[in-house]
């Protein structure tokens, strides 16, 4: 990689926190990034953008966002100049006017998929067989005991408002299509990598693949630092 150094920053998506990337700092810092991996709140859109600029507030230089799943939405709604690139694991990618629920709810669901229920206070769970059955089904079992240990709620003001102009629009993408995902339907995630017009990497791997599959999403953040490294 070039000298001058470029920063990753990682974002974790629903029922998941930072530690969802464990896999992936160590070999991305090996490469020479300066790595950070983004604690949202998950209590709305908004607040997690707010989350990542805070973040982004305190590094400097130029970014590469790596959203997983939900935070695909997240990455491409901040402002800040620093975002440089983005890159997409098995992410959802909503257009201007659409929600995160209206991607996620385009395609077929996996039969094996949970059904998504608020609780009392608008937050879902997920429950904790659906960490084996979908969210990380080529996960080890003690991966997936730590899956569902660490679980953030999703509160459902995250997925039903329609999103600004995102940024994928004027910046470089990348997606990793998670072509055994159970829980964001793979056809789906080729529909949006094309309309983004995103460099694409099509894998077999499941929703996770940060846990399960470390090694392919080190390359596809690497290609991207890369790229803006050079740029």
């Amino acid at each position: 990689m070039p000298d001058n150094r470029v920063n990753v920053v990682l974002v974790h998506g629903a029922w998941a926190d930072g530690s969802s990337w464990s896999k992936v700092i160590g070999p991305l810092a090996a490469a020479g990034a300066t790595v950070v991996a983004a604690p949202l709140p998950l209590t709305s859109l908004a607040d997690d953008v707010r989350a990542l600029d805070r973040v982004l507030e305190h590094i400097d230089g130029p970014a590469v966002l790596a959203g997983h799943a939900y935070a695909g939405a997240v990455i491409a709604a901040t402002r800040d100049p620093k975002a440089a690139s983005l890159v997409y694991v098995a992410g959802l990618a909503p257009d201007e006017g659409e929600t995160v629920a209206d991607v996620f709810l385009r395609g077929q669901p996996h039969p094996k998929a949970p059904k998504f229920e608020p609780d009392e206070h608008g937050t879902v769970w997920l429950p904790r067989n659906a960490f084996a059955d979908a969210f990380a089904q080529n996960a080890t079992p003690e991966e997936q005991e730590v899956l569902a240990a660490v679980q953030r709620p999703l509160a459902m003001a995250c997925v039903g408002v329609p999103v600004e102009r995102p940024i994928w629009r004027d910046k470089p993408s990348w997606v990793l299509v998670a072509d055994e995902d159970r829980m964001i339907n793979p056809e789906t995630q080729h529909f949006t990598a094309e309309r983004m017009g995103a460099r694409v990497r099509v894998r077999p791997v499941d929703h996770v693949p940060m846990v399960t599959a470390a090694a392919e999403v080190v390359d596809i953040i690497l290609a991207a630092v890369r790229d803006v490294a050079t740029t």
